[in-house]
């Protein structure tokens, strides 16, 4: 009787044991997925220091290769880009593409007068400091507008504003109407 006791206790134990690892496995947590290529690519460039509003950079991910393009006023900005996306984990290759603009007191006037329109009379919320919505490249008295606003009312309006500049040749309004992939 005793060893029958013993061997259903056992048994009981060895059965209880299983069933609770085997609890234990469904509710473990799982792995958390990782972020995707463009997204850390993103979030590098995001947290650029030479990186600001009078910047756009803009990228390609073709397997393990990232290619940057675009066009940057900050000085050391497009060096950093390539550095910062060289670090990401499966990136091969980086192509640097990104165009620096060239040194102009006209241009930076613009860029100036373009910004302090732009947050004192336009959206001011596209503007905000580390990493605008809206970019403002200015190029030899041309305006182009790059990035993202919530309302096509914000961006007719940043167009508007912007053609009202002194000294601005051209504008090109590229803003893109919708949230942000990231």
């Amino acid at each position: 009787m005793k060893v029958v006791k013993s061997f259903l206790i056992v048994s009981i134990a060895i059965i209880g044991f299983s069933f609770s690892q085997a609890a234990a496995q469904n509710f473990a947590p799982a792995a958390k997925p990782s972020k995707s290529i463009d997204e850390q690519v993103y979030r590098k460039l995001k947290g650029l220091i030479h990186y600001n509003v009078f910047d756009n950079i803009t990228w390609q991910v073709n397997g393990n290769t990232v290619t940057l393009t675009g066009k940057v006023n900050s000085m050391g900005a497009k060096r950093e880009a390539k550095t910062a996306v060289e670090d990401i984990p499966g990136i091969m290759n980086v192509v640097n593409n990104i165009e620096e603009l060239p040194p102009s007191p006209f241009d930076d006037r613009i860029r100036i007068a373009a910004l302090r329109e732009f947050t004192s009379r336009g959206p001011a919320q596209y503007f905000g400091y580390p990493n605008p919505d809206v970019r403002i490249i200015v190029e030899h008295g041309n305006i182009t507008l790059e990035g993202y606003v919530s309302r096509k009312s914000d961006s007719d309006l940043l167009n508007v504003l912007a053609n009202g500049i002194s000294g601005v040749f051209n504008v090109t309004n590229n803003l893109v109407v919708g949230e942000r992939k990231f």
